[in-house]
């Protein structure tokens, strides 16, 4: 499978260097280069790329905004977002996941490692590491300025369910479910499915911030 992606950053040489990293890489296509978050959106909606490689502090447009307007499009739904970015700031991670973003890398990761984290986010994985995740959540989920999410979407869901979204939620893989809970890799990877359905998560990234701010899973401490 050829993963298709568009690159934005406002940085063309940062962009030249992307793309001449996936040319050459079996596997990847470079389909579009956006110089800001309203180009990247349009791109996304021209070529509809499996994964738009955005950075966050880009002129006009920003890639937090320009996530969210690809997450919230209905047209969009195939296309998933790693954010990848110079600023290491709790903050623009916990926000790029609220906005659907797939999965968050630095710019200063090796190449094998983008590589890598294009194939599991375009296999349908979220980019995560756990304990990461769970510190920002710890951080920024009780502020009143952040949203909490409706419960009823929570309450729809079964309790073997809410059991899944939990160990989901501490970054449990869909195997490590099955071996957690004595069930096939096949039941609970068709949990998680319904789960993500019944709340409308993108992927597993969401699954993550909604089960914390939902107030199901609770930061250690609380």
């Amino acid at each position: 499978m050829t993963i298709r992606v568009v690159l934005a950053d406002d940085q063309a040489l940062v962009r030249a260097g992307f793309r001449v990293l996936l040319e050459t890489e079996d596997g990847f296509e470079v389909c579009g280069e956006a110089g800001n978050g309203a180009e990247a959106v349009e791109l996304a909606v021209e070529h509809r790329p499996d994964i738009v490689v955005m950075d966050i502090r880009m002129p006009g447009t920003d890639g937090l905004e320009a996530t969210r307007r690809i997450t919230v499009n209905p047209e969009l739904t195939g296309v998933k977002v790693l954010v990848l970015t110079t600023f290491d700031v709790d903050e623009y991670v916990y926000e790029a996941l609220r906005s659907g973003a797939s999965g968050f890398l630095l710019k200063d990761t090796e190449p094998v490692e983008l590589l890598r984290a294009l194939r599991v986010i375009a296999s349908g994985e979220a980019l995560l590491a756990p304990t990461v995740t769970r510190r920002l959540i710890a951080e920024f989920v009780g502020r009143p300025e952040h949203r909490r999410v409706d419960t009823g979407a929570i309450r729809e869901i079964t309790e073997r369910e809410r059991e899944v979204l939990a160990l989901v939620a501490g970054g449990l893989s869909n195997d490590e479910i099955a071996e957690h809970l004595v069930i096939s890799t096949a039941t609970a990877r068709t949990h998680v499915s319904r789960i993500m359905t019944k709340i409308a998560a993108r992927d597993r990234a969401q699954l993550v911030v909604l089960a914390y701010e939902s107030g199901l899973v609770k930061p250690r401490g609380q």
